[in-house]
């Protein structure tokens, strides 16, 4: 594992594996900064859509390096090469400890404004027309940094990235289950005040298996009765206990992972009946550990149950993918490039003008060319 750059792929997936072989299929690469907006053509570019990934685990160590100079932060390592070898994690509880050090060199709106104008960019290049992408306001808060300043500066990234870059950027902030629940009602209270900056939803992420979801009832009834939908992280390091929690208590509209679910039959099916869209990141589950191989990934159980399944690519730069690699492996196995726009686009939390620009896109869009695709009459 390590910190991933975002050139093109070769022919096969460094992570093919468990006798699944996954095919590259990027022709495009514009490193992030530069004006790029959505381009489709030849016969594997598509439109896509991003509702599963932590923006502070976008930044590229270059970046993060700069970033780190002039806040005056020693981070945790002073080399690109340096930082590869310091995020080179075994398991979600590494991985944890490389996010707080990797992420503590982001103190002033400035840095996270930087952060989303820069994945806007990388995001364009894929083909991506809209996101609804995490942040974790508690840390830096728990740093010193304002609620204001956090909330202030991704929002004003992603009204630069929007006009710029013809990226719709919304936000799904993320209350950290690690951190008193207080402090998650308060970070409700600040995302009701950013609604009409971008803010749709509310995420729950930290340790799933130590901090139940009913913990965060009170928080969650508090975005929920303010307008805003609930996104958790639910069925990742955790069973399905975790995720009849985050239905049942945080009435969840989306589910961050969701991939255990499948061990109770009754609960994936009744996932498929209400329509819950679960965001799912196959190379992440492999980064992590939930998953022991791709070909084990449980995405071809849940399409067969009838659950729709968007597909993102959670913590790219830590996890070395991107939304074009996971969605190459989603299609490995047998998600197709229209199913995940049209799972991804019955999933969002945006207003009725965006989802029907959205949805017009998606049937504009010859999918016939998408690689993948099925012909007309077999879409998933």
């Amino acid at each position: 594992m390590s910190w991933g750059t975002m050139g093109p792929m070769s022919a096969d997936l460094p992570i093919s594996e468990g006798h699944v072989s996954f095919r590259g299929h990027r022709t495009w690469h514009r490193g992030a900064g530069h004006d790029a907006r959505p381009v489709f053509g030849g016969a594997t570019s598509y439109p896509k859509i991003e509702l599963h990934v932590h923006l502070e685990a976008t930044v590229h160590p270059e970046r993060l390096l700069e970033i780190a100079r002039r806040n005056d932060v020693r981070p945790p390592a002073r080399t690109v090469r340096g930082l590869r070898r310091f995020c080179a994690f075994r398991g979600f509880d590494e991985f944890i400890r490389v996010w707080i050090k990797t992420t503590g060199v982001l103190r002033h709106g400035r840095d996270f404004h930087e952060i989303v104008v820069d994945y806007a960019a990388d995001l364009a290049a894929q083909g991506c027309v809209y996101a609804e992408a995490l942040f974790s306001p508690s840390e830096p808060v728990g740093r010193g940094v304002t609620w204001q300043e956090v909330f202030e500066g991704y929002c004003d990234g992603a009204d630069e990235a929007r006009e710029r870059l013809g990226v719709d950027l919304r936000f799904t902030p993320d209350i950290t289950r690690d951190f008193p629940v207080e402090i998650g009602e308060q970070l409700v209270g600040w995302a009701l005040r950013y609604r009409d900056r971008g803010i749709v939803g509310i995420s729950l992420g930290g340790s799933e298996s130590r901090f139940p979801p009913e913990l965060f009832e009170h928080p969650f009834a508090i975005a929920r009765e303010g307008g805003l939908k609930a996104a958790p992280h639910a069925g990742e390091t955790a069973g399905p206990e975790s995720v009849r929690g985050a239905l049942d208590v945080l009435h969840a509209a989306r589910l961050r992972h969701g991939v255990r679910a499948v061990e109770d039959p009754g609960l994936l099916a009744e996932i498929a009946a209400r329509g819950v869209v679960c965001d799912v990141t196959p190379v992440s589950n492999l980064r992590t550990g939930v998953v022991r191989s791709l070909a084990e990934h449980p995405l071809p159980e849940m399409l067969a149950g009838g659950v729709r399944c968007s597909v993102g690519s959670d913590d790219p730069v830590l996890m070395d993918t991107s939304l074009t690699r996971d969605c190459d492996v989603a299609v490995g196995l047998g998600h197709t490039p229209r199913g995940m726009y049209e799972h991804a686009l019955s999933g969002v939390f945006c207003d009725a003008v965006t989802r029907e620009r959205l949805r017009a896109a998606g049937e504009a869009f010859d999918w016939t060319v998408a690689h993948g695709s099925p012909a007309p009459g077999g879409e998933r």
